[in-house]
């Protein structure tokens, strides 16, 4: 009896096992056919990224809420030979002797040889309320032919906004992630050494106000504009407050009226709307870079039925040069007669059929059955795009 159970059960798991690989290559299949969010073809194939929500804070920005850039003009000093060279920069020599007039030391008229200094450009980007006191960081690079800024000190620069005020001054020691090397025979340069930054290089001397908390209206501007995610950030908003405050005002902007509760403390309001959690909606729109061979998709590109062939012609010319060599006693002469070599080969692939209404993954998928690289998918999407098979919106960078 033991041994005819055990038979039974045996049988019973192997007409089980088929059942199970069955299941689970079905499961397979059902989640590689799942529709994507996008899919980027390049040199390496194709990927595909999931559909998921984000929130307010990911999608928008609060308008008034903003960088400011800053601008200044300095010297770095301190560099290995490496500065710029004073005969040939002006406006290096003319601050050096400026600045040395300022500290008491007169070189007018002076010839000056030092290699140590270099006029640079300072950049920053001032953070919405930053404070009297805080830091910020900055960039420094080269104006005049400086070899490199590696070991250089930047003095006090102060830093200028666009309407002439200085908000801050930078002063520290710069950090250059390249560096470069030569020889009388030889060079070798990595990275960028004339740029270089300084963490919590610069200190906030002037504040910008904005009074955030006495607005009675909010405008929250969408990073990327759609009509129908504007209008579900407006629909979040709204039900989470219980009231109509949130208004689609066009493609990029959601105006929200401050609700009398939180007359007074608009951050508060911010800090609860922004964790709202919404799907951002997506137009249609393929998006190549002929320069390096991209190519981005939308995951609502369709395609009407088209069907479509590809094929590579190779031309192939080669040289090679013979001697001729005149019979005894011709009274001719020795001659190099060119001899050239034209090869024409036509590579055919069969013609594949795109169906109508086909989603992302498969018209992927049948692009890359073709066996054709990412250069040749531009040239066959712009195609399709003329005879008017795709509805996608197409822009070439």
């Amino acid at each position: 009896m033991t041994l005819k159970r055990l038979r039974g059960l045996t049988t019973a798991i192997a007409l089980l096992l088929p059942l199970c690989d069955a299941a689970t290559a079905a499961e397979v299949k059902v989640a590689d056919a799942a529709p994507s969010a996008a899919t980027v073809v390049n040199n390496s194939g194709a990927r595909s990224l999931g559909t998921m929500s984000s929130r307010i804070k990911d999608l928008a920005n609060v308008e008034g809420v903003r960088q400011n850039q800053l601008l200044g003009y300095g010297l770095v000093v301190g560099l290995n030979g490496t500065g710029d060279t004073l005969n040939n920069i002006p406006f290096t020599k003319q601050s050096l002797q400026a600045m040395l007039e300022r500290l008491g030391v007169n070189i007018r008229g002076q010839t000056i040889r030092t290699g140590n200094v270099a006029a640079v450009m300072v950049t920053a980007n001032l953070p919405p309320f930053g404070t009297q006191g805080t830091r910020m960081d900055v960039t420094v690079s080269a104006l005049g032919d400086a070899k490199s800024l590696q070991g250089g000190t930047l003095l006090v620069t102060p830093l200028l906004g666009a309407d002439g005020n200085v908000y801050a001054v930078a002063q520290g020691s710069l950090t250059i992630n390249g560096f470069q090397a030569e020889g009388d025979a030889a060079k070798i340069t990595r990275g960028v050494p004339t740029v270089g930054r300084i963490a919590n290089g610069a200190i906030i001397e002037r504040e910008i106000d904005f009074a955030l908390n006495r607005l009675t209206n909010l405008r929250l501007a969408l990073r990327n504009p759609d009509l129908t995610t504007a209008k579900r950030i407006a629909a979040a908003i709204n039900d989470f407050i219980g009231v109509p405050t949130a208004e689609p005002v066009d493609p990029s902007t959601v105006q929200i009226t401050i609700p009398e509760k939180y007359q007074g403390n608009v951050v508060s309001l911010l800090t609860e709307i922004e964790q709202l959690q919404i799907e951002p909606d997506l137009a249609a729109k393929i998006i190549i870079d002929e320069r390096s061979g991209i190519i981005v998709m939308g995951r609502d590109v369709r395609v009407s039925t088209v069907a479509v062939a590809q094929g590579n012609l190779t031309v192939t010319i080669s040289e090679a040069a013979q001697v001729s060599q005149p019979a005894p006693l011709s009274r001719g002469q020795t001659r190099t007669v060119p001899r050239s070599r034209v090869g024409v080969q036509e590579e055919g692939k069969k013609l594949a059929m795109v169906r109508e209404g086909v989603s992302l993954q498969q018209l992927v998928d049948g692009l890359n059955a073709l066996g054709i690289g990412p250069r040749d998918l531009i040239a066959i999407l712009q195609a399709i795009k003329a005879a008017g098979a795709i509805q996608a919106d197409m822009e070439v960078m």
